[in-house]
């Protein structure tokens, strides 16, 4: 128990590089606190993975933070927080640790977005199968109807940084021309992957005017402050220093070149086993 009181670094998993367009944001607004940042790259897609087992890498990935001194835990990745959190926040939390994922932050808010009370979601085929954010939505806000469309190229696209090409222009006309057309009143797109963002300029050639486009980053990161906010028990066990790690299961001189298109900035990570 001793070391559950001990303050350490927040941890933030994803299971690629995704995570990290949340984390930049989050760096944005609580820079003065230390972070561990775990990408599961030797194991990614996770998109397209059984609950179990994304819940078993998530569990493990998770637990590994948790030995790196981690005492709260953000899944910023919607597969991770879609297949795994519940399970993982009910059956395996040793005393005084966290786990939040980005699901419920979007959910609880994107009725500030939309006026005809129709939303569009595009995700990965995993976040989509598993209905949470239909099901987060609803039970905030019964009045809006969610349209979901998954998108299984948008995640390739962006991590071999095609995202200027001929496929990608494809590949996202088509998917949000298929996601619209389940419904002519959606006036809200929230992208429900962290890839996605990274392919914004393309979408918004492609999305109507007069739909709203979200990105889960900023409000992740709002959420992350209130939350800090509202539990000052969690927040002080967050400690403050300003230092950054990054690790990933696969290798680190990879990871450390394609992280910088995510992150906004070069990175020095290390390869770690879980």
């Amino acid at each position: 128990m001793n070391d559950n009181k001990q303050a350490g670094p927040i941890g933030i998993f994803d299971s690629g590089y995704g995570g990290l367009t949340v984390f930049k944001e989050i760096h944005k607004q609580l820079g003065e606190y230390d972070y561990i940042y775990l990408g599961d790259n030797a194991r990614v897609p996770y998109g397209t993975r059984s609950f179990e087992t994304v819940y078993e890498f998530t569990k493990e990935c998770v637990f590994k933070l948790f030995d790196l001194g981690c005492n709260l835990v953000i899944l910023a990745c919607n597969t991770a927080s879609a297949k795994a959190l519940r399970s993982i926040q009910q059956n395996d939390l040793p005393p005084g640790k966290k786990v939040l994922g980005v699901i419920r932050p979007t959910s609880e808010i994107v009725n500030q977005f939309t006026k005809s009370n129709k939303v569009g979601i595009l995700a990965t085929q995993g976040t989509v199968n598993s209905e949470s954010y239909v099901i987060e939505i609803n039970k905030f806000h019964p009045e809006i109807d969610v349209f979901q469309h998954a998108c299984p190229f948008w995640v390739p696209l962006v991590e071999n940084n095609e995202l200027d090409s001929e496929g990608a222009h494809y590949f996202v006309q088509q998917d949000i021309e298929e996601l619209l057309a389940q419904s002519k009143d959606i006036d809200t797109i929230l992208l429900a992957c962290t890839h996605y963002p990274l392919l914004l300029p393309i979408i918004e050639k492609y999305v109507p005017e007069g739909i709203k486009i979200i990105s889960q980053g900023k409000l992740v990161a709002d959420s992350l402050v209130d939350y800090l906010k509202r539990h000052p028990e969690v927040e002080e066990q967050c400690s403050k220093g300003g230092n950054l790690q990054f690790f990933t299961t696969d290798d680190a001189s990879d990871f450390n070149q394609k992280a910088n298109i995510f992150f906004g900035k070069s990175i020095e990570s290390q390869s770690i086993k879980v």
